[in-house]
């Protein structure tokens, strides 16, 4: 049964993400709103698939590569919807959409069976952490879409080429007020995600922090997401080197997700 639900939740994904590329190229209506159907419903599949391996492992399934992929996907595919419906951009979901199809593309290569959990994971803190700090993620992987969506736009603007990709794309003051909202709202989980890990730490290794690869990397992510909201909320950093900040930051952040784990060993290595 979880097998069936993650390859059809696949298939919503696929088909939601070439109906938000065609929306990129046509966006009519009746386009954004049928690729925002597709995608909702593939988010409750999602949604049931988890609950469906939450039920059969006994815990939050978030302890491997597969599963974390797809939690990972799943928690872009919950933030985007939010920030679709708040701002009404459907062509946000032409930038954003991919990146969840390509992690449940790149869950569907790691094993995927159910085995017997790591006596270091077994914390009430597992669920706390880890949604703290995928939900994080998710909010930065908007953060970055919109990036990529405002250094677009402002190259059209700059080159006084108007095209029809200029009149697709939202304002430059949207693209940069969502990055903003994004940063203001991940950091702090982020933020969260580190010291319920910290704390997770001492429990079971018997250490608030012993700068293990991964907690290395968080730290460092930490900072320059930190260094970016110090930047705009001090110095005005906005627009241009906002985005292109908030394009660095979602590429580390994805080698502390995925490059340390596969890269660097560590007390994370198993997750």
């Amino acid at each position: 049964m979880n097998a069936l639900l993650f390859k059809i939740t696949i298939g919503f994904y696929f088909i939601a993400t070439v109906m938000y590329l065609v929306y990129l190229l046509k966006p009519r209506d009746l386009v954004g709103r049928l690729s925002h159907w597709l995608i909702s419903s593939g988010f409750v599949l999602h949604l049931v698939f988890t609950a469906f391996r939450y039920h059969e492992a006994g815990y939050t399934p978030i302890t491997n590569l597969h599963e974390a992929l797809s939690f990972f996907a799943l928690a872009i595919v919950g933030v985007f919807i939010a920030f679709e419906r708040k701002y009404h951009i459907f062509i946000l979901g032409s930038f954003v959409i991919p990146l969840a199809l390509l992690l449940m593309a790149a869950s569907s290569t790691f094993p995927s069976a159910v085995v017997p959990l790591n006596p270091a994971l077994k914390s009430q803190w597992l669920l706390v952490h880890t949604t703290l700090a995928f939900i994080s993620y998710a909010t930065f992987a908007i953060a970055f879409g919109a990036g990529i969506m405002y250094l677009i736009q402002e190259h059209f603007l700059k080159s006084k080429r108007l095209g029809a990709m200029y009149h697709k794309l939202p304002s430059l003051d949207t693209l940069d007020e969502i990055n903003y909202r994004s940063l203001t709202f991940g950091f702090p989980l982020l933020t969260f995600a580190i010291i319920t890990g910290a704390i997770w730490a001492e429990t079971a290794w018997g250490t608030y922090w012993s700068w293990d690869p991964k907690e290395t990397w968080s730290l460092i992510t930490w900072f320059v997401y930190a260094a970016l909201i110090h930047g705009r909320l001090t110095t005005g950093w906005r627009g241009r080197k906002a985005a292109i900040l908030a394009i660095i930051g979602f590429f580390i952040l994805l080698f502390t997700f995925l490059g340390v784990n596969l890269l660097l060993k560590g007390l994370h290595s198993y997750i």
